[in-house]
């Protein structure tokens, strides 16, 4: 899953941790003291919001505001001693910073992380001609939507406009031609805040663009969010490139810093609200910062860091659930670290924010979660190359899998021409505003040297309006293309609700994984990618069986037979 414009990691089971680790001195924590900040502060449950936000008043603190559907709520108070003095209430589960617990260097800059690696900086190789089997002019290089058969879907089952497709990322640029089409302005909310830099003077979002510091519903500054909207579902109008389900609707429903960063409060704030306004599907291509993994109790942290994780922990299952019961089918990414997620790897990379306030962490996989693809009621989604090989960066495991799907993997084809070309990744959608900050488009709207190497792409509508493309690859690719799919499926079996289309989430999700296509493991089943230059870590073990197993779950998504032949996991 994409972070910014640099480097990734992208990101049920039972609730873990149960209650709070309260102070045990007989005393009440001292009064808060320090600079004032801003907290998060989780209910003990929905009965006990109220009492909540009164034990915060009596700790000293401030209500801003309050989710009620997860009984999350947000404070300001003296930085020193707040966390301790309202947990000791027990109408509260856990507080804690809104922002990381930890200090960055004076004058460092927060690390601004993207997708796994941007890694198609290579100019383009000539492969001799190629027949466009898509509606629209450039689609003819989308290989991801010839995979999931979103070219035959279409002559069946387009999409419904009346389904619509939350996109929780960092924004969409709803002015861009092959989305604008689809785009729902009015639905589209902007949860995040811009942080120009934290309080130690770490450059993190950089400076505001718009008044206040909130951007529009209908922008993007960072173009990971942009991306995926284009490949669930740019418009197939003749123009650009189309999405896995070009006639459904697209919300964004923004939650991730302009930074890529994803905090708790805005990712619960965008799941409550798809529930509430009667969102279809919602894309989930991120983890929820600062933690990769959000430990009940693990002894690397700090006391106060093992109540954040509980809290988050906490938070984002009432959240999911929340939306589950709403009826919003929920796709996640599952991952860039290259790990089985039943056997994580040791986590090096948390707390990611602020900079430098990382340590190293053996995951207890019993008692640690990613999310939100390790919490309740997702489709997990891994990403394979156009070999159909599984991508070097894709986390995989029988304990999360449902489905694969095309994620881009710039190094398959290892031997032949096809290695390490930009067009191995995956083509979308790319914010104009964007690429000029990255360099890769000038003043002037020109593709530069450096975006053409990239291939980055530039098309012109008849009426003059300028689009631009880029490659990308990451789980985050790859759950765009499950999304797509799971909108068709409510576009065909849904029924009238909600003002639109509606469907279980679990109906949904027996249609994707019954309809998926088989692939069984490679053979050997162990699989390294040393010639492709990675090290050993990389080396991965696909276990189970055709119909089921860690690389591929139940098999690569397919729009087609899940328009055609849906209908058979529906009954009964």
């Amino acid at each position: 899953m994409r972070r910014t414009r640099l480097l990734v990691a992208a990101l049920a089971v039972p609730l873990i941790g149960g209650a709070v680790v309260l102070p045990s001195a007989s005393a009440q924590p001292a009064a808060p003291s320090g600079p004032v900040t801003e907290f998060t502060v989780l209910a003990a449950g929905e009965q006990s919001v109220a009492a909540a936000e009164q034990a915060i008043r009596d700790a000293g603190g401030t209500v801003l505001r309050t989710n009620r559907a997860v009984g999350l709520i947000t404070a300001s108070a003296p930085a020193n001693g707040f966390v301790q003095r309202v947990s000791a209430d027990d109408d509260v589960y856990g507080a804690a910073k809104a922002t990381a617990i930890g200090q960055a260097p004076t004058g460092r800059v927060a690390p601004k992380r993207s997708d796994v690696e941007k890694e198609g900086r290579q100019a383009p190789r000539s492969r001799g001609a190629t027949t466009a089997t898509g509606t629209d002019p450039l689609d003819d290089q989308l290989w991801g939507l010839k995979s999931v058969r979103s070219d035959m879907a279409r002559t069946v089952q387009p999409g419904d406009k009346r389904v619509k497709v939350g996109v929780i990322d960092t924004g969409v640029d709803g002015s861009h031609p092959d989305i604008a089409p689809n785009f729902d302005r009015a639905a589209s909310r902007n949860f995040t805040r811009d942080i120009p830099a934290d309080p130690t003077g770490a450059v993190v979002d950089g400076p505001c663009e718009f008044r206040g510091c909130v951007d529009p519903a209908d922008h993007d500054d960072n173009g990971h969010g942009t991306h995926v909207a284009g490949t669930i579902a740019a418009a197939a109008d003749g123009f650009g490139i189309s999405g896995v389900a070009p006639n459904v609707t697209l919300v964004n429903l923004r939650a991730g810093q302009d930074a890529g960063y994803f905090f708790l409060q805005p990712v619960v704030d965008a799941l409550t609200y798809a529930g509430d306004a009667g969102i279809d599907v919602v894309n989930m291509s991120f983890y929820v910062d600062p933690w990769l993994y959000n430990c009940a109790a693990n002894p690397a942290d700090s006391a106060e860091q093992q109540m954040e994780q509980r809290t988050i922990t906490e938070a984002v299952t009432r959240a999911m659930n929340y939306a589950y019961r709403k009826g919003v089918t929920e796709v996640a990414a599952l991952g860039n670290q290259h790990t089985d997620l039943g056997a994580p790897q040791p986590d090096t990379t948390s707390p990611d924010y602020p900079a430098s306030s990382n340590h190293p962490r053996t995951i207890d996989n019993a008692t640690c979660l990613s999310l939100p693809v390790e919490g309740p009621h997702t489709i997990g989604v891994s990403a394979f190359g156009p070999s159909g090989a599984k991508a070097d960066y894709s986390n995989y495991g029988t304990e999360q899998i449902s489905v694969s799907a095309p994620g881009g993997f710039f190094r398959d084809g290892f031997g032949t021409d096809w290695y390490r070309t930009n067009e191995n990744q995956i083509l979308s959608a790319y914010p104009r505003n964007v690429g000029v900050a990255e360099g890769m488009i000038d003043a002037d709207g020109n593709v530069t040297p450096d975006g053409a190497a990239a291939g980055v792409q530039k098309a012109v509508t008849k009426d003059g309006r300028v689009a631009y493309y880029q490659f990308l690859q990451g789980t985050s690719m790859a759950a765009p293309h499950a999304t797509g799919v799971a909108a068709l499926i409510v576009s065909e079996y849904g029924r009238a609700g909600r003002g639109g289309l509606t469907m279980s989430p679990d109906a949904v999700q027996r249609v994707i994984e019954g309809t998926a296509a088989e692939i069984p493991c490679p053979v050997p089943p162990t699989v390294d990618y040393l010639d492709e230059g990675r090290d050993a870590t990389y080396t991965a073990t696909c276990q189970g069986t055709p119909s089921f197993n860690g690389f591929y779950g139940h098999g690569a998504v397919d729009a087609y037979a899940a328009v055609t032949r849906g209908a058979a996991y529906l009954r009964g």
